[in-house]
Order: C-alpha cells, then structure tokens, then sequence
C-alpha cells in the first residue's frame, strides 16, 4: 500500500492523537507529545512526513490583505483552520514551539521515534528566529488557513453537507444497468478515506445480487485519478500498534475480497495518475480504458513494504516477471501507453476524448443480456477466486509484519524527506 495506510504505526508508537475538525482530520489525543507538561498548545493533527522545512519556512503566507491576528487569537482559532495539510501542520507545531520555548534544545530524537524526530527537526530548522517573529508567522499561518479574514471574534464557515445517503467523497448510481463508483474528492486527488473503503467494499458486494446492475465502473473527478490511501486513515485513537497493523490487515483483506468476489463485469476509468491500492486493483479488473496522460506507480519498496491487491499474482501473469518487477520491487511509473502494451489497460484514448469513449464502450457492454456476462466473467475468472483471496490473505499477512517493521519506518521516513514538496 502507498504511505497513507503505513504511517499509522509510526503514531502509535507515540500515543493518542490530537483532536481535530472532521472526519478527514487526524483525531483523539496526542496533545502531551506536542507540547512540555503543564503548557496549553493549539489543537492541531499530528504530521505524517519530515520534510525539509527551511525552504518552507521562509515561503511568504499569504493573508489576503487582511491584518494578521494576535497570537493568542490565533491559538483558539487554529481548530477552526480549513484542512490545514500535513506539512502546514508541522509548521504550526514548529512556529508555536519557536515562539513560547524559544530556540530548539536538547538532542534530536532517534529514528525509531519517528514522530518526536519530525517534530525535533521542524523546531530546529527555525534556528534563531525570534519568538515575536515566531508569534507573527503563527498567526499568518492561522489566519491564511481560515480563509485569510476573521478577526477574533468571528466564526469559521461550516463544512458543506454531504449530499443524504451518500459517503463523502464517494459518488454511487446505478442508471441504465451500469452501477457507477466514483472518487469525488478532487481536492485530495481522490486519496481514499476509511469510509469511502467501506462504501466501495458495500457497493461491489450489492452489485452481485442487484439485478438492476450489469456493468461495475470505477471511475474519479479531476485531475488524478486516485493517490492511493488518505493520510488520515488508521491514525485514530492508537495505542496499541500491534492491534492496529491487525485491524488495518482485515480492512485491508476485506475490501480487495470485494474485487476478487464481485461476479458483475468490472470496468475502470482512468482518468489521471494512479498510485498504490488504485493501481494494484486493476489486475482484478475486466477492462481498464485510461487517458494518455494517466501513469501508474506503486512505491512498495520505497516505503518498505509489499505488494497488495493481489498484484504479486495478477502483474506477473499480465505482463511476466521481468515487467512486473519493475512495479512492484522498484517502484517504476509507468505511462498509459505502456500499461496498455503490458495488458494492464485496455484501451488509451486522447485525454480529451477519455469519457466520450470509455462511456461509450460501457454503455454498449450494459446492452448486454446480463446472465450472459455473469456466466462468461465466471468461465474466465471463477476458478481462480479462491486461489486470489489465498494470495491476499498472504499479502496482508505481509503488511501486517512490514507496518510495524523499523525498516518500514525508516523507509519512510527517507521517502517523505525526498519526495516531500514543501
């Protein structure tokens, strides 16, 4: 899986997490790690990746014109922030430390202590700044994040409901005997969040006994197609992280068995870059049309971990082991192009021209007889279910070992420090 679902364990090993606002926020308690005892510190998530910051620390915020906000205010209002991401979050820890502490003592944390590192690390990259400086970009910071205005005693604009029924950042229909699942959460490139796991997991698992459904489609608004698991997942509440890396196995299990077990024909749109749990699928997929400007990575290694959705079976026999390797050892990209030469897609079109087509070749597959292509997807991947859900269950097996694995943590730990764009 890509480091959405592993960082987890990292946090465990340092308590509860923080509370914070809404269900995309990482939430609890972990308020003594980020903070000396008896000391109040703003309510923020914890960070998940250890950046370089001093190129990130000298970056102007942006506050729209408005005048910046005291210190203090800015501390109340931090809760109120619109979905600060996680290297801002590092930053406000940084910044508040900065400013009521002063310059960063004592030594830096070991890597085992990935949290309290990450920490130690953005405190100290502020050297000598001073702590009324420290308070101003604080309160910058803040009040950037809360849209630029709002002066103390204003209140933050509520998050819009999600429509009834739905899951946010999920959309599901089923019109003209074609069951659509589709990643609507553009703004996270479509990372997929525990609940949008869960509406899929139901979804695929209704479709086989809907017979109003013929066609599954798996499709995404914007720019990627999908980034893999959302950093938030499986960071709430941990204290145990030996029963988490089992939780995180079974929910894990559970939704690829959705994939191998789903008897209707299932179709996914391309439409963007996918990476980790959304590529590994599609070897369980009936038929993949893609843009041209979709690639396809998954960075196991790179995060110290394995391969999953029983790709360590199905890219293999797709592409042979030479090609597969490259995904799934060496952490390759791959273009759309060359996912359709190596049988992992089936079709390419022009970008422009992807829904246009793609919805049009899944329109004609719903127009045909429904027992006929539950048969025929029988024929052809029947015999092999129980045979996938033995590798997955080993797959998971895996990870469950590698996520609470210090080379695992110390993976990525280098990935994040590389890749991170601050």
């Amino acid at each position: 899986m890509n480091r959405s679902l592993t960082i987890f364990n990292l946090f465990s090993r340092q308590g509860r997490l923080i509370s914070a606002q809404g269900s995309r926020s990482i939430s609890s308690s972990l308020q003594p790690l980020l903070r000396p005892r008896n000391q109040t510190v703003p309510t923020i998530s914890v960070v998940t990746q250890t950046p370089n910051l001093s190129q990130f620390f000298s970056q102007p915020i942006q506050t729209r014109g408005y005048a910046t906000m005291s210190f203090e205010d800015a501390v109340k209002k931090s809760t109120s922030m619109n979905n600060p991401d996680n290297s801002t979050k590092l930053k406000m820890y940084a910044l508040y430390k900065q400013a009521t502490v002063g310059k960063a003592t004592g030594k830096r944390p070991g890597a085992m202590d990935f949290v309290a590192r990450a920490k130690f690390d953005a405190w100290n990259d502020l050297g000598d700044m001073s702590q009324d400086e420290a308070k101003k970009q604080y309160s910058e910071l803040v009040q950037s994040g809360l849209g630029g205005g709002g002066d103390a005693g204003g209140e933050s604009a509520p998050s819009s409901p999600s429509a009834s029924g739905s899951i946010e950042g999920l959309d599901i229909t089923i019109k003209d005997g074609i069951r659509t699942i589709r990643l609507n959460r553009p703004e996270k490139f479509n990372a997929i969040t525990r609940d949008m796991y869960q509406g899929i997991t139901k979804a695929l698992r209704e479709s086989n006994d809907d017979p109003n459904t013929r066609i599954v489609v798996l499709a995404a608004t914007g720019k990627f197609y999908c980034a893999g698991n959302d950093l938030s997942n499986f960071t709430e509440g941990i204290t145990d992280p030996i029963k988490m890396s089992k939780d995180a196995r079974d929910f894990l299990l559970e939704y690829v068995d959705s994939y191998i077990y789903c008897t209707k024909p299932l179709v996914a749109i391309i439409n963007g870059p996918a990476v980790g749990i959304s590529v590994t699928v599609l070897g369980l997929c009936d038929a993949v049309f893609s843009s041209d400007q979709a690639t396809f990575n998954s960075p196991f290694s790179a995060l110290g971990q394995s391969p999953e959705g029983c790709s360590s079976y199905t890219f293999p026999r797709i592409m042979g082991y030479a090609k597969a390797s490259e995904l799934l050892y060496f952490n390759q990209k791959i273009s759309a192009a060359e996912a359709e030469r190596l049988g992992l897609v089936t079709a390419v079109y022009p970008h422009d021209r992807l829904q246009e087509e793609a919805w049009k070749r899944v329109k004609e597959m719903a127009e045909l007889p429904i027992k006929s292509l539950v048969y025929a997807k029988e024929l052809v991947r029947g015999r092999e279910r129980d045979l996938l859900h033995e590798v997955n269950v080993k797959e998971c097996d895996r990870l469950q070992e590698r996520w609470v694995s210090e080379d695992c943590m110390n993976a990525i730990q280098k990935f994040f420090t590389r890749k991170s764009k601050v």
